[in-house]
């Protein structure tokens, strides 16, 4: 089973433009939440603010597009069982692009990817790695003050110190312009499950690898 986007939930998700701050305890910073607001457009500086995160050749014949949650048990899943068949037999190959984009579920989950996108781009695949290796521990707690210092740690397991990650998770406009560049993506390929994967503009949904390979297979053999 993949993580679905009720009806109702999306449509929250998708008018996340406004964002109200959740007071943690004084031992943790003030995180950004996701609440309920006519959807903002994305403007060229949202995008500009958060940019693709890829990998494999810019020319390969095939991009995947995936869309994927920090916190869903799936994403984890197919992240640790199924995405480094993929890496292994068609990125590092040059035969795909695989690009990810984040969705958000839920406040940690943006959070996450927050602490992803912070510092230098080539930091975030091995973050996002880490992340989802880790999702069960950091993402357990209820409360923010405790999710904050989970992502502090692994911000330090990482080579960021506290005040970096701090600095990254508080920061308003950057999670702003994250969950406006979602709303677009999301509205435009009609994303309604996670993970699904845009292979050459045809939406799938989650699978292993033998099936995705078979779909990567038949979009080379084209």
């Amino acid at each position: 089973m993949m993580n679905r986007i009720a009806p109702l939930a999306l449509g929250l998700a998708l008018a996340a433009g406004a964002f109200w701050w959740i007071a943690a305890p004084a031992s943790g910073p003030q995180l950004p939440g996701i609440g309920a607001a006519e959807a903002q457009t994305a403007s060229e500086a949202d995008f500009a603010r958060v940019p693709e995160m890829a990998l494999g050749a810019e020319d390969a014949p095939v991009t995947v597009i995936e869309y994927a949650s920090l916190t869903c048990p799936h994403c984890a899943n197919f992240h640790r069982t199924v995405f480094p068949r993929i890496k292994e037999a068609y990125v590092e190959t040059g035969k795909v692009r695989y690009v990810t984009r984040e969705v958000y579920f839920d406040r940690p989950g943006l959070w996450a990817a927050m602490l992803a996108r912070c510092g230098e781009p080539s930091r975030y695949f091995p973050m996002l790695d880490l992340i989802y290796e880790t999702q069960r521990e950091w993402s357990a707690s209820s409360d923010p003050a405790v999710t904050a210092e989970n992502l502090r740690r692994l911000g330090r397991r990482t080579g960021l110190t506290d005040e970096q990650v701090d600095a990254c998770l508080q920061d308003a406009e950057q999670a702003q312009a994250m969950v406006a560049v979602f709303q677009h993506h999301a509205v435009t390929d009609e994303v309604r499950a996670t993970p699904s994967f845009l292979i050459d503009g045809e939406m799938h949904q989650n699978m292993g690898f033998e099936a995705f390979a078979e779909i990567l297979d038949a979009k080379l053999a084209d």
